[in-house]
């Protein structure tokens, strides 16, 4: 009796072994690109965010190694409840590990909310609101590429230094506008400035009008835009037409992309200052990887921030599962190691992620060339600036997240 006893422990235990090893060994992955195919962002992210992944999954050798990594992607049609619905879908039939793009602040802090109670992750590179990473934080995201403090910081201060002391907004009527607005009046009034005031639109607008003659009455130096996509270079031709900056305004673009400026033309965007974290010709790293991605792409654009932010989450994340041994289907867990590991590839550089979850590296200061400057297909930008890493995001001491210890 005693030998069947022992035998019988010993085989549990033999069991229970294998199990471990077999859940610390396990090495299939799956991603969800969720994201805007046919909106007014479809161009920042969309397919080509897809593409995105697929090449991190291809550059980082892991199917070579035996692992089983796949991506899917759906549209959320710029609607929280379409959002939640489909991450919920992927991740309780699909089996998706981590969420990547999620254009749409809205969608974000929706999504965030059920990839943190299903213990998945969110590797955000498309929504801007810095609730994501400040009041609203999650174990469960990380906050890539660009945030509204960020932003604000950046076009807001040097706005301000450069002689443009008195605002105006047009501001997205959702959650990115909102805290765009209100991360760029902070920065606008710590630099000395003033806001005159503002006026919200819609969604995916195509008369701006009404918000542009308000604007124009209030006679404030800048009309900052707190919105993105279609919904920026609608507003910015429009108030060509209306004759702003021709009678003295100055257009400040909060939230741009190079695909905004190739939609506008540079007849139109010369000029404009905006901040971005990524241009794909900002050095060798960022145009190797450029030329490979846009050969790829139908329309042989080059990648956005949000694009190249996918890119390189992922490959962030697929460095800290090879660390890890394997994948454990744990969110909090993966996400706690991405944070403990410094972050580096040719796209962004070297940087971190912060205890919040923001991925914190430099931005950049851009203006749009002038027709005569430019030398050729997309080359729309020159430098102006930079802000170091640790001087371009919401300082900890100033973080309400939970997860920050003071």
């Amino acid at each position: 009796m005693k030998n069947t006893i022992s035998a019988l422990m010993l085989s549990t235990a033999l069991m229970i072994g294998a199990g471990t090893s077999a859940l610390a060994q396990d090495k299939t992955v799956k991603i969800g690109n969720l994201t805007d195919m046919s909106g007014l962002y479809a161009d920042v992210g969309g397919p080509g965010s897809t593409l995105a992944a697929q090449m991190a999954i291809e550059d980082s050798g892991l199917t070579k190694k035996g692992w089983k990594v796949d991506v899917i992607a759906a549209d959320h049609q710029n609607k929280p409840d379409v959002g939640t619905t489909t991450t919920r879908q992927w991740i309780d039939v699909e089996k998706v590990d981590v969420v990547v793009d999620v254009l749409n602040s809205g969608v974000a802090l929706a999504v965030k909310n059920v990839v943190t109670e299903k213990n998945a992750i969110m590797i955000n590179s498309g929504a801007a609101s810095s609730d994501l990473t400040n009041a609203q934080c999650s174990p469960n995201v990380v906050h890539w590429v660009y945030d509204t403090y960020m932003l604000a910081n950046s076009t807001g201060s040097a706005l301000v230094k450069a002689g443009g002391d008195s605002w105006f907004f047009l501001t997205a009527d959702y959650a990115f506008g909102a805290a765009l607005e209100r991360d760029t009046t902070a920065a606008v009034t710590k630099a000395g400035g003033k806001v005159l005031g503002g006026v919200k639109h819609p969604l995916n607008s195509s008369d701006f009008s009404s918000f542009l003659l308000q604007a124009q009455a209030s006679k404030a130096k800048i009309v900052g835009l707190a919105n993105a996509g279609g919904d920026t270079t609608n507003s910015i031709k429009q108030a060509a037409e209306f004759g702003i900056v021709k009678g003295g305004q100055r257009l400040a673009g909060l939230l741009m992309f190079v695909s905004d400026v190739n939609s506008l033309g540079l007849n139109v965007a010369q000029g404009l200052n905006f901040t971005e974290t990524f241009y794909w010709d900002l050095n060798d790293g960022t145009r190797a990887f450029s030329k490979r991605f846009s050969e790829r792409m139908k329309n042989k654009a080059p990648p956005t921030m949000v694009q190249a932010g996918v890119y390189s989450g992922l490959m962030h994340y697929f460095k800290t599962l090879e660390a890890m041994g394997g994948n454990p289907h744990d969110g909090a867990k993966v996400v706690a190691k991405m944070k403990e590991m410094p972050t580096d590839d040719p796209l962004f550089g070297k940087g971190s992620i912060q205890p919040n979850g923001r991925k914190i590296h430099p931005a950049y200061l851009f203006e749009v060339k002038k027709p005569s400057e430019s030398k050729g297909p997309w080359d729309y930008y020159k430098l102006v600036g930079t802000t170091p890493a640790e001087q371009a995001f919401r300082p900890l001491s100033e973080s309400v997240c939970p997860l920050v210890k003071k």
